[in-house]
Formats: C-alpha cells, structure tokens, sequence
C-alpha cells in the first residue's frame, strides 16, 4: 500500500494539471497565441510601407487603418496611421494618428467634412458576436473622435463583423480585427 504521503504528492501534480487543462478547454476557442506579428496593412499607391506596431498578444488586439486619402489631406505619416487596440477599448500609448484626424477635421483641410468607420472582426466566434464586437470597435474610435472635438454628427459608425475577414491562421486574423476610417461624404 502507497503512503499517505506519497498519494498526497501525486495529487499535488495531478490537480493543478487537470484544473489548468479544464480552464483551457473552457476558453479555447478565444485564447490564441501569436506566432508572428500583426500583418500590415496593403501598401497605399506611392507611400512607403512601414510595419504597424507589434498588437498586443490577445485574440481580440486591433488596428485602425486611415485611408490613404485622408493620410495625404491630413499630413499623417505612415507610421502614425495605425495603432493598437484591445477589444474595444482604446489604449493610450499611440493615439497621435486619431489626434491628427480630429483635428484634421475640426479646423483642418477637412474641416466640416465627415468620417465614416467601419468595424470588423476575424473569422472566430459567432455571427452576431462578430457584428457587435465589431460596432463597438467603431464606437470606440467615434468616442475618441467626438471627446476630442469633433462633432457627432461628423462620425457615423458600422460594423461588417467578419463579412471580409480573410484570415486563416493568426497572422491573417490580426489583420481582419480593425476599423477603417473613410471620408464620409
């Protein structure tokens, strides 16, 4: 017969094992790890390509992209025209490219003018989950806009959920979480 002692052992490997396999399973089909980078964006016509910031490993990190008539009526380098951000909460360590827009579009070259974004998700997850997350994502950028001195009525938002989501893996699904912004009118 085995000593209480050793029983004891062995449950102390053998518990926290089958908990820890238990949360995974529970959560699986959020939790992803990154094996590369965040994809950049395509390469707008005669501006250089500079990598986005590294997301932050999360299956729910996304990017806004600006499009690129925008970038050139605001005076946006590349390099400010995306930035990370977790589900749909903004985070604060690069928000210049959307400072630029707002005032781009408050006193700027596009003054009076309005912006339309467009939220998307990747592939994972349900439908309707994917359209909601995808809303908030574009709400939370109107939000920033509008507290930061645009006027609501120059920002409409929607979502696409994962209707253009063309990511396989991800890399590709990095890509496919994000807000566009375009020119409104």
């Amino acid at each position: 017969m085995k000593s209480p002692v050793r029983r004891q052992s062995l449950l102390g490997y053998v518990a926290p094992a089958l908990l820890a396999l238990l949360l995974s399973a529970c959560g699986a089909e959020k939790q992803v790890q990154a094996k590369a980078p965040a994809a950049p964006a395509p390469e707008p016509v005669g501006q250089t390509n500079v990598q986005p910031p590294t997301l932050p490993n999360t299956p729910t990190a996304a990017t806004v992209v600006i499009a690129p008539e925008i970038l050139r009526a605001c005076n946006i380098p590349d390099v400010d025209a995306y930035f990370a951000f977790d589900s749909s909460k903004l985070v604060s360590f690069d928000v210049s490219a959307l400072d630029a827009v707002t005032t781009c579009f408050a006193t700027g070259p596009l003054a009076g003018r309005t912006l339309r974004l467009v939220g998307h998700a990747d592939p994972r997850g349900a439908s309707e989950y994917n359209m909601t997350l995808g809303q908030s994502r574009s709400d939370a950028v109107s939000g920033y806009l509008v507290g930061h001195g645009l006027a609501q009525k120059q920002v409409t938002t929607s979502s696409r959920g994962a209707m253009d989501a063309t990511g396989h893996e991800e890399t590709g699904w990095a890509h496919d979480r994000r807000v566009d912004v375009y020119l409104g009118d």
